[in-house]
C-alpha cells in the first residue's frame, strides 16, 4: 500500500470530485422530491451509502490493483460467490412490482446485480489481458461470453431485460478495446439473432414477450410507461434555462413524475433546475468520463487498461440509456444514473470502482 503522503500526492481529485459532485447533486435532488410524501428515510441512506462507498473507495484506492491481477482465485471466488446471490433471489427474496431483484434486511435492501457489473468488469479485464495477442481465437470470444451468460440468466428470469441489456453491452464493449475481428462481431451478431427468434418462438412465456415488446415500443406498456415517460418529457421542458427552484417542480412535487429518486432523477433535476442545471449535470458526467479514459490511456499494461475503459464503458451506457428514458427516446428499462439516482448497491459499487481507478492511478508499472 501507498504511504497517505504519497497517496494524496497521486490521487486524481478532479475525477474524486466529479463523483462526490455528481452524488451530491443527485441528493439535492432525492432530498427535494421527499417533500411530496413527507418520507426522507431514501435521502439519510443515501448519505449513509455515500459514506460507506467513500470509506470503501479509500480502502480500495490503498490496495495495490495486481492482488486483481494477479489473483485469479480471488476473483473467481467472487464472481461465483455473486452466482449464488443471485440464484438464491428465487427463493428469498420478496416479490416486489413482479421482480425478485433484491434482498430486504429491515430498511434496507442488497442488489446483488450491481457488485456484479464490477466483478465483470474486473474478469474481463484480467481475462483479455493475459489473452489480448489471441483475440483471433473465436474460443476466447465465447469463453469469455460464458462468464456473462451465466448472470444474465438468472437476471433475465428476475427478469429485468435492462441490466442484461447493460450486461451484454458491457461485454461487447470490452471485446471490442481488446481487439476482436469484425468477422467474430459478425458471427457474434447472427448468433444472437438465431438464439433470440428462437428463444420468441420456444422459450419466452407471454408474460416475458410483453416485456420485450414494452422494450422494443414503450407505448404499448400496458402498466402504463408510456405516461411515466410523458411526464418525463414534461417535467424537462417546463424546467426553461433556470429551472423552477428547489422544490418548485410541479411534476416531481404533486407526484406526476413517477420515481423521481431513480429512473427518472434527470428530469427531476431539469425541471427544479432547469437547462443551467442539466449543463452542470453533464459537464460533471464528461469530466468523470475523461479522467477515467485519460487513467486507461496513461495504463502502461492491458489489467489497468481494460479495467479503466470498462468501467469508462459501463458509466457511459448506464448514462445513454438513463438519459434516453428520460427523454422519451428510448424505452423505460429501469437503469439509474450512476452516481446520482438513489440506490445503494449501484452507489457503493460505483465508489469501489472508482477506489480501483485510483489504485490504477496510483501503483503505475
Amino acid at each position: 500500500m501507498e504511504s497517505p503522503s504519497k497517496y494524496l500526492k497521486k490521487v486524481d481529485w478532479v475525477l474524486f470530485f466529479s463523483a462526490i459532485l455528481l452524488t451530491l447533486t443527485g441528493l439535492v435532488s432525492i432530498y427535494s422530491s421527499s417533500f411530496f410524501k413527507g418520507d426522507f428515510l431514501n435521502f439519510k441512506k443515501q448519505i449513509f451509502f455515500l459514506a460507506l462507498g467513500i470509506v470503501l473507495m479509500i480502502f480500495f484506492s490503498f490496495l495495490d490493483w495486481r492482488t486483481l491481477r494477479e489473483n485469479s482465485y480471488l476473483i473467481l471466488t467472487f464472481y461465483f460467490l455473486n452466482l449464488c446471490a443471485l440464484a438464491f433471489l428465487f427463493f428469498f427474496a420478496p416479490l416486489t412490482n413482479g421482480t425478485r431483484g433484491w434482498y430486504r434486511f429491515g430498511l434496507f435492501a442488497i442488489d446483488p446485480i450491481e457488485p456484479m457489473k464490477l466483478i465483470l468488469i474486473i474478469l474481463l479485464a484480467k481475462y483479455f489481458s493475459m489473452r489480448h495477442i489471441e483475440m483471433y481465437r473465436i474460443s476466447h470470444i465465447f469463453i469469455s461470453g460464458i462468464y456473462v451468460l451465466l448472470p444474465s440468466i438468472l437476471i433475465f428470469l428476475q427478469p429485468d431485460l435492462g441490466s442484461v441489456l447493460v450486461l451484454l453491452l458491457l461485454w461487447l464493449g470490452v471485446l471490442i478495446i481488446s481487439g476482436i475481428e469484425i468477422r467474430h462481431f459478425l458471427i457474434l451478431v447472427l448468433l444472437f439473432c438465431l438464439v433470440f427468434a428462437f428463444s420468441w418462438s420456444q422459450l419466452l412465456k407471454e408474460y416475458q414477450k410483453e416485456r420485450i415488446m414494452s422494450f422494443i415500443a414503450p407505448n404499448i406498456e400496458p402498466l402504463g410507461m408510456g405516461w411515466s415517460q410523458l411526464q418525463s418529457k414534461i417535467a424537462l421542458g417546463s424546467g426553461g434555462i433556470f429551472g423552477k427552484g428547489f422544490r418548485g417542480g410541479s411534476q416531481v412535487q404533486y407526484g406526476f413524475l413517477t420515481v423521481p429518486q431513480t429512473d427518472f432523477i434527470f428530469s427531476a433535476i431539469g425541471e427544479e433546475f432547469g437547462f443551467l442545471g442539466i449543463t452542470f449535470l453533464l459537464g460533471l458526467i464528461f469530466i468523470f468520463f475523461l479522467r477515467t479514459i485519460r487513467i486507461a490511456f496513461e495504463a502502461k499494461t492491458n489489467f489497468p487498461r481494460l479495467f479503466a475503459t470498462g468501467f469508462a464503458v459501463l458509466f457511459t451506457v448506464q448514462m445513454f440509456i438513463h438519459i434516453g428514458m428520460n427523454l422519451g427516446i428510448l424505452p423505460i428499462i429501469g437503469i439509474s444514473l450512476p452516481f446520482v439516482s438513489y440506490g445503494g448497491g449501484g452507489l457503493i459499487a460505483n465508489y469501489v470502482g472508482l477506489g480501483i481507478l485510483q489504485s490504477l492511478k496510483i501503483n503505475k508499472d
